[in-house]
């Protein structure tokens, strides 16, 4: 990989540090706290929430019936997440191990903190939930095939290719095959998380 795209791929961790700043910031500015997984809010800005909260019946009077028509088929996507995120990890503790690749946590891709939001009610958490399970899983399996492709076809592809996993920047420059051979063993190992 050249000196230019190294600086690029730099440039963007370092943004990511800032915009992680940048959020701790606001969230001491939305007065609460991160401890131990657990975020709690201050008593004034819990009462704050609380006067925003849009009661059941309100919600549903309130909701498009279009809306609420289309809900079984959201929530009918329930059985192929847990079905993939089922299989998936199943894949991932039979098949990492053999290949020497790290396992992916599942527990750091699904987060459920919104449900403490006290301005929702038993609805929007529910669905805050649901949407947090969905986008987890699709994140863990995104990860757990990131790193197969890793292991097994790291080139990339001749084409752009919208929305590249993180680990992609690794993997060799398509048609070259001396870098394939001379790399693919050195790819193969480099799981750490700050490399990828």
């Amino acid at each position: 990989m050249n000196d230019t795209v190294n600086k690029i791929i730099e440039r963007i961790h370092e943004l990511e540090d800032e915009l992680q700043d940048e959020l701790h910031r606001k969230g001491e500015a939305l007065r609460f706290r991160i401890h131990d997984g657990t975020v709690t809010f201050e008593r004034e800005m819990l009462l704050r929430h609380r006067a925003l909260k849009t009661g059941l019946l309100s919600y549903l009077r309130d909701a498009r019936w279009l809306v609420i028509a289309t809900a079984p088929f959201i929530y009918a996507l329930i059985v192929p997440f847990v079905l993939l995120d089922l299989f998936v990890s199943i894949y991932q503790a039979i098949c990492f191990p053999i290949y020497q690749i790290p396992k992916v946590k599942r527990r750091e891709y699904l987060v459920f903190d919104r449900v403490r939001l006290n301005y929702l009610n038993g609805i929007e958490k529910f669905n805050c939930a649901y949407c947090s399970y969905g986008n987890g899983i699709v994140a863990y399996v995104r990860e757990v095939a990131a790193r197969t492709e890793q292991y097994w076809c790291p080139i990339k592809h001749a084409r752009k290719n919208k929305g590249a996993h993180k680990r992609y920047r690794l993997f060799t420059d398509f048609g070259d095959g001396e870098q394939y051979r001379q790399k693919l063993k050195s790819i193969k190992g480099k799981f750490e998380v700050d490399e990828a």
